[in-house]
């Protein structure tokens, strides 16, 4: 009997790998935005760290400090949430593509299983078949005597 062969193999073993490649990317914008909320994160600890190292200064020059050092992590900020919004939309963009290289490979996935289950079908026909001609044959009858 014959062995079983997915004729659409090469392009199953393709779309899976451009699915594998679809998610590596996909990992590398979700890291950009753990790494940009991270920095955002430490921003917040160092101007209320800044905040705690002023808090009880009468120095006027200390509060003056202060507040530019507070404009400055504004500024940096701002720049993060923007790179934020950008990376949020690199990571839309692959996870859109990262779900069609899922569909294009369940579909192949869900067609070589339908193929195999026809496959398993004609070759159990098939066998019957043969051993239906061999009783028909008397083969049974003279190998197999009591």
């Amino acid at each position: 009997m014959k062995q079983f062969k997915y004729e659409l193999q090469e392009v199953l073993e393709f779309r899976q790998f451009e699915q594998e490649q679809a998610e590596a990317e996909l990992g590398k914008a979700l890291a950009v935005e753990t790494e940009i909320n991270n920095n955002l994160e430490l921003l917040a600890q160092q101007f209320i760290a800044s905040k705690e190292s002023v808090k009880n200064s009468k120095n006027f020059e200390d509060v003056v400090s202060l507040n530019r050092y507070k404009e400055l992590l504004d500024y940096q900020k701002e720049e993060l949430l923007n790179q934020l919004a950008q990376a949020k939309l690199v990571t839309e963009e692959k996870r859109k593509i990262l779900t069609e290289c899922m569909k294009k490979t369940s579909a192949l996935d869900k067609l070589k299983e339908q193929q195999f289950e026809e496959y398993k079908k004609d070759v159990a026909k098939k066998e019957k078949s043969f051993i239906d001609e061999l009783g028909s044959q008397g083969y049974f009858k003279q190998n197999f005597k009591d």
